[in-house]
């Protein structure tokens, strides 16, 4: 088995040397040894593991729940694993709901727009201002 070097580790995972260390600092990846006058050297299994981090947030895990799942990967604890992925889940739909909630609102606004014409307030910065306090007599 080659082992490598950060730099050739951070170049077989596609990210740099900087989120290797911040993995390692974060707990997410083990900083190997440093023999007398020499580097440290990585394996094939953190390559798997900086691949596993990055897959996992390219899904929208966060880091803390990268933790958690690598804290699962025994693979005994399955319905552990899928209890977070749930939570992911309901946490993406909702962020959907709220998305195209702000879609049609933008919509609107910018329909609006494309309405007015001459010298009127524009409805989009209209919609955006606080509704005025009315006069104290």
């Amino acid at each position: 088995m080659q082992l490598l070097p950060i730099s050739k580790l951070a170049l077989a995972a596609g990210v740099n040397v900087e989120t290797i260390r911040f993995y390692q600092r974060r707990g997410l990846l083990a900083e190997p040894d440093k023999p007398p006058r020499g580097i440290r050297r990585y394996d094939r299994a953190d390559v798997a593991r900086v691949l596993f981090i990055k897959a996992a947030q390219r899904i929208g895990f966060t880091l803390d729940e990268v933790t958690q799942l690598l804290q699962l990967d025994d693979g005994t604890r399955c319905s552990e694993a899928r209890t977070i992925a749930e939570r992911k889940l309901a946490d993406v739909r909702r962020r959907l709901g709220d998305l195209q909630r702000i879609e049609s609102e933008l919509a609107q606004l910018v329909d609006r727009c494309a309405t007015r014409r001459g010298k009127l307030s524009c409805p989009l910065i209209a919609a955006l201002q606080p509704p005025a306090a009315p006069e104290q007599a």
